[in-house]
C-alpha cells in the first residue's frame, strides 16, 4: 500500500438478481451474485448461496482488515438488512456479532443470505490520514449507472472455516459499463460477468472497476498490462497516460529481471471529483496482479503522471514482497482477528526502496535526484520516532502508539533497504545486492511457502553476510538510530548542502494557504510566517486569492494552481486578484521564489566509484 499526503492538506486545514439454485447447494462452492443494475438508495444487493453446511450454526463475516492496509476498517459496518433463508424461503434466525459478523441459526437448512452494501467513499471525511476513514484505494464506490469500484472484500464475505472453498461470483451490470480486472470473465453476456477463484483470499486480491470502457493494453517483456481509467469529467483517458506508464513498467520489468514472472497486470485508476461524497484518501493498494489507484482529477497532467509513477511503481514491486516473500501471518491471514508480521521494513520498506532505486538504475532519474530522495527520506524519518524498534512497531501497527508511526515504513523502511543493499554490495565487491537477496528468498520460500517471523533474520544472514544480520538486529529489531552517513560513505557518498527553490504554497507538509469547504475560497493562512513569495507581493493573512494571472481559482481547481506554481520562475511577472477585508484589489508584481538551504548527498570519493556504480546501476 502506498498512501500519499497531497497538498489536500490545504483543504483539510483547508439494490432482483439471479439467486442461484432453488434448493440448498450441494456443490462445495460459495456462489455470490452482486447486482449493479437495480441500485436503490445508493445500495447494492448481494446474494450468497453457501456450500453444504453441516453445523447447526454458521458465522458469515466480512473483513475487519485486509492484507496490505495495516489498519482496522470494519468493512462489515457498510452492510445492512442481512437476512438468511432456507430452501422454502423461510427466514432463519440471524444475530449480528459486532460490526463484521452474523451468526445464522439452523444453518444446515441455509439456502441463501442477502444483504445490502453501502459504499465507503460516501463516508470519508478527510484524506485517509489521522482519522477512521477507509483508505480510498481499499474502499468501494457505488455510483449507479456510472462507476462501481468493487474492492471485493467490501462486498463479499466468507463462512467460518470455509476460507479455502472455491468462489463463483456473478456480477450483473449495465451494458454501458465494462469491468476492468485481472480475472477472466467466463460469461459472454454483455450484462453479466462470471468470475471463479480457488478460494476467498484469491477473490479478495482481485478488484474490479466498472465504468464506461476507457482502457489501453500493451505487453512488456511477456507481461500483458491493462490500464483502465475512470475520469468523471473525461479530463483524463487511459490513452493519455499510457506512454509514461509503458516507459515506467518496462523499466521495472527490466530492473526485476528473473525475479518477476507475472503474465498479467492491471492498473485501475479512479479519479476523484473531490466532492463531499467522493474519495479523499489518495494513493494505491497492491495486489498480486493488480493495483487500485485513487487520485484527484483536478491534478495537472504532469503531476498526475508523476504521482502514477510513484504509486504504481511502489505497488508493482509488491510482487516481490509480501506477495511472494512473506510470513505465516500473511499467508494465513485472519480477516477479523489479524496478526501482524514483524517485517514491514521489508514488505513496505524494501518495496519503496526498489521504487526509487529502479529509476536511477534504469536512467529515469539522475544521481542528484536519487540522492535528494534519500535525503528527504532521512529528514522525514527523523520527524517520527527514530528509536522505536521497527519490528515491534510492525508487529503492533494496528495499535497505538505504533499506529502513528506507520508512515515511517516509506521513510526509514526504505532507508533500511538501502543500507542492507550497500552492505551486500560492499561485501560482494559489487557483485550482489538486495535484489539478489530477494530473489534467493523467493526461491527459498514463495507464494505458497511462508516463513516464520522469528526466523527471517537468521535466514537472511545465511544467504548474505554476518554484517547484514548484525545490522538487522541492531537497527531494525533494536532501538538504535541508523548512522546513514556511515553506510553511504561505503559507496563514496557524503552530505552536501544545496540552495534550491522551494514550493510556493507549501513547505514540507505545512501549507501557507487554506480552503474554506463552504465557500471553496482559497485564503492565506494566519499564524504562520509567510515565505518570500507572499512577502514580496505584500500578501497578508486572511487575504482571499480570487485569481492568478486572470485565471480564477477555488477548491475545485486548487491542484491546477499548485501545479502551475511549480513552473514559475524567479522574477516572472504575476498578477493576483485578491479580496481583503471584503474588498477586491489587484496586485501586480514578480515571482520571488522561497529559496532555502537543504541537505542532500553527492558522490565525493572517486575510489569508491566502481562500488557506487554497482549499487546504483547494478
Amino acid at each position: 500500500m502506498k498512501k500519499i499526503l497531497y497538498t489536500l492538506a490545504l483543504a483539510v486545514t483547508l439494490w432482483s438478481c439471479k439467486t442461484g439454485s432453488s434448493s440448498v447447494s450441494q456443490k462445495n462452492v460459495v456462489e455470490v451474485n452482486i447486482n449493479l443494475v437495480d441500485v436503490k438508495d445508493d445500495k447494492v444487493l448481494v446474494t450468497v448461496t453457501p456450500p453444504p453446511i453441516k453445523t447447526d450454526e454458521i458465522i458469515y463475516s466480512i473483513p475487519k482488515t485486509v492484507p496490505g492496509t495495516y489498519s482496522t476498517d470494519n468493512y462489515g459496518k457498510f452492510s445492512e438488512d442481512f437476512k438468511a433463508y432456507d430452501a422454502k424461503g423461510n427466514a432463519l434466525k440471524v444475530e449480528r456479532l459486532g460490526d463484521n459478523s452474523w451468526s445464522i441459526s439452523n444453518a444446515k437448512t441455509l439456502n441463501k443470505i442477502t444483504y445490502l452494501v453501502n459504499d465507503t467513499f460516501d463516508t470519508e471525511k478527510g484524506t485517509g490520514f489521522g482519522n477512521d476513514d477507509v483508505f480510498s484505494p481499499a474502499g468501494t464506490n457505488i455510483k449507479a449507472g456510472e462507476n462501481f469500484l468493487v474492492n471485493t472484500h467490501g462486498f463479499v464475505g466468507y463462512f467460518q472455516d470455509k476460507l479455502e472453498v472455491p468462489y463463483k461470483v456473478t456480477i450483473t451490470h449495465p451494458e454501458t459499463l465494462w469491468g476492468a480486472t485481472s480475472m477472466t470473465d467466463e460469461d459472454a453476456s454483455k450484462t453479466s460477468d462470471v468470475f471463479t477463484t480457488s478460494r476467498y483470499a484469491v477473490l479478495v486480491e482481485n478488484p474490479i472497476m466498472y465504468s464506461k470502457p476507457d482502457y489501453t493494453t500493451f505487453n512488456v517483456n511477456g507481461m500483458d498490462i491493462l490500464i483502465a481509467v475512470y475520469s468523471p469529467t473525461g479530463k483524463f483517458t487511459a490513452e493519455s497516460i499510457t506512454p509514461e506508464m509503458k516507459t515506467m513498467m518496462t523499466a521495472q520489468k527490466n530492473f526485476l529481471g528473473k525475479v518477476n514472472a507475472n503474465k498479467k497486470y492491471t492498473v485501475l485508476l479512479y479519479l476523484s471529483s473531490m466532492a463531499k461524497d467522493d474519495a479523499h484518501g489518495f494513493g494505491a493498494l497492491e495486489h498480486p496482479t493488480a493495483t487500485t489507484v485513487v487520485l484527484p482529477e483536478s491534478m495537472p497532467k504532469e503531476r498526475l503522471v508523476e504521482s502514477m509513477k510513484d504509486v504504481v511503481s511502489h505497488e508493482f514491486f509488491h510482487i516481490v514482497t509480501p506477495l511472494t516473500v512473506h510470513s505465516k501471518e500473511i499467508q494465513y491471514f485472519d480477516y477479523n482477528a489479524p496478526l501482524m508480521s514483524e517485517h514491514l521494513w521489508m514488505y513496505e520498506g524494501v518495496t519503496e526502496y526498489f521504487a526509487n532505486l529502479f529509476q536511477i538504475n534504469q536512467g529515469l532519474i539522475n544521481e542528484a535526484e536519487f540522492y535528494t530522495r534519500i535525503a528527504e527520506k532521512i529528514e522525514q524519518s527523523k520527524k517520527l520516532d527514530d528509536t522505536m524498534s521497527f519490528t515491534v512497531m510492525s508487529k503492533n501497527v494496528l495499535e497505538q502508539p505504533y499506529k502513528d508511526q506507520y508512515l515511517n515504513v516509506y521513510q526509514k523502511g526504505a532507508l533500511i533497504g538501502m543500507c542492507v543493499d550497500i552492505i551486500i554490495r560492499e561485501k560482494s565487491n559489487g557483485g550482489r545486492g538486495i535484489l539478489d537477496l530477494m530473489h534467493k528468498l523467493s526461491l527459498e520460500y514463495g507464494v505458497e511457502k511462508p516463513f516464520n517471523d522469528n526466523e527471517l533474520f537468521a535466514k537472511i544472514t545465511q544467504l548474505t553476510y554476518p554484517e547484514v544480520g548484525d545490522f538487522l538486529n541492531k537497527y531494525v529489531a533494536g532501538t538504535t538510530p541508523i548512522p546513514y552517513d556511515f553506510y553511504l560513505a561505503k559507496v563514496g557518498v557524503t552530505k552536501s548542502i544545496e540552495k534550491k527553490a522551494g514550493a510556493v504554497f507549501i513547505k514540507g507538509q505545512t501549507p501557507y494557504i487554506k480552503v474554506d469547504k463552504q465557500t471553496k475560497e482559497i485564503s492565506v493562512r494566519p499564524e504562520i510566517e509567510l515565505n518570500d513569495f507572499f512577502k514580496n507581493l505584500n500578501l497578508k493573512a486572511g487575504d482571499i486569492i480570487v485569481s492568478v494571472n486572470d485565471k480564477a481559482y477555488s477548491l475545485d481547481n486548487i491542484y491546477e494552481l499548485i501545479g502551475q506554481s511549480e513552473n514559475w520562475k524567479e522574477n516572472d511577472p504575476i498578477t493576483l486578484k485578491i479580496k481583503r477585508d471584503g474588498k477586491e484589489q489587484t496586485i501586480k508584481g514578480t515571482v520571488k521564489l522561497p529559496f532555502e538551504e537543504t541537505e542532500t548527498f553527492k558522490a565525493t570519493d572517486a575510489s569508491k566509484e566502481k562500488l557506487r556504480n554497482a549499487w546504483l546501476k547494478g
